[in-house]
C-alpha cells in the first residue's frame, strides 16, 4: 500500500512540473520613430527563438514581450533587435547596419525626431 501511495505521489508531482508555465511576461525598451519601425522591431522580436509575442509602442518605446525562458532569454531577444538595426536599452546596434535601415526611420537623428512629432507619429 505504501509503495502505491508513493507512486500516485511521484506521479502527481511529476505531472504538475510537466505542466508548469515557463512562459515569461519583460517590456523593454527600443528606439524607433515610425510605423515602419514597429514592424521591423516586432519581427525581428518574433524571430528569436520562443518568443510568442512582441508588442512595440510607438508612443512610449516600449516593447511588451512573452517569451519562453527555457528557450531563450532577454539578451538574445535584444541581439535580435540590435541585428535589425535598433537599439535596445541594453544592446546598440552597430552602425553599419543601423544605416542600412530606410532614412525615415533614423531615430538617432533628431531632425527624423522631429519630422515623426510634426507628422503626429
Amino acid at each position: 500500500m505504501k509503495n502505491v501511495i508513493l507512486i500516485l505521489g511521484m506521479l502527481v508531482v511529476g505531472v504538475s512540473g510537466f505542466s508548469q508555465n515557463k512562459n515569461a511576461k519583460a517590456t523593454i525598451e527600443v528606439d524607433g520613430v515610425c510605423g515602419m519601425c514597429k514592424e521591423r522591431i516586432e519581427k525581428a522580436s518574433i524571430q528569436a527563438k520562443g518568443v510568442k509575442s512582441a508588442t512595440w509602442d510607438v508612443q512610449t518605446h516600449q516593447l511588451n514581450l512573452i517569451y519562453n525562458e527555457g528557450k531563450t532569454d532577454l539578451t538574445k531577444i535584444q541581439q535580435s533587435i540590435a541585428d535589425s538595426g535598433h537599439d535596445t536599452q541594453d544592446i546598440k546596434a552597430k552602425d553599419e547596419v543601423y544605416e542600412q535601415i530606410d532614412p525615415c526611420c533614423r531615430y538617432r537623428d533628431q531632425q527624423v525626431i522631429d519630422d515623426h512629432k510634426q507628422d503626429g507619429e
